[in-house]
């Protein structure tokens, strides 16, 4: 797994690939160091409140980031972009379901295995 920054303003770009092998997660850089030290995670508040983990599919990274990691990352909170395996992921436990407007989005009913996370890339502002 390789750690490398990336300038937030790709995530547009890297939003139009397909990758039908994988899941997204966006989280806070105490968030990825929680995950990496215990092994598992069962996500943030808005996770746990909502009774799952958010992913998004590659199409859908930028759309989150804006939405609901735009505003913290301007204000100095560190964010990351979690690449997770479906096959490393319970599979009985991962569900694709109507969200943001309508569209199909990976939610996790279990706890994230860091065995399933195969590249973590730091954000960057430009």
């Amino acid at each position: 797994m390789k750690d490398a920054p990336i300038p937030v303003t790709c995530l547009a770009e890297f939003s139009q690939g397909s990758d039908s092998a994988h899941v997204f997660k966006l989280c806070t850089r105490a968030r990825w160091l929680a995950l990496q030290t215990s092994g598992a995670s069962a996500g943030s508040a808005d996770d746990a409140r909502d009774g799952y983990i958010h992913l998004s599919t590659r199409e859908q990274v930028h759309g989150t980031y804006e939405k609901y990691f735009s505003a913290a990352h301007a204000a100095g909170v560190s964010v990351w972009l979690l690449r997770c395996e479906l096959a490393r992921l319970p599979a009985e436990s991962l569900k694709f379901e109507a969200s943001r407007g309508g569209a199909l989005f990976p939610h996790l009913y279990a706890e994230l295995p860091l065995s399933a996370v195969v590249e973590a890339l730091e954000l960057r502002l430009d």
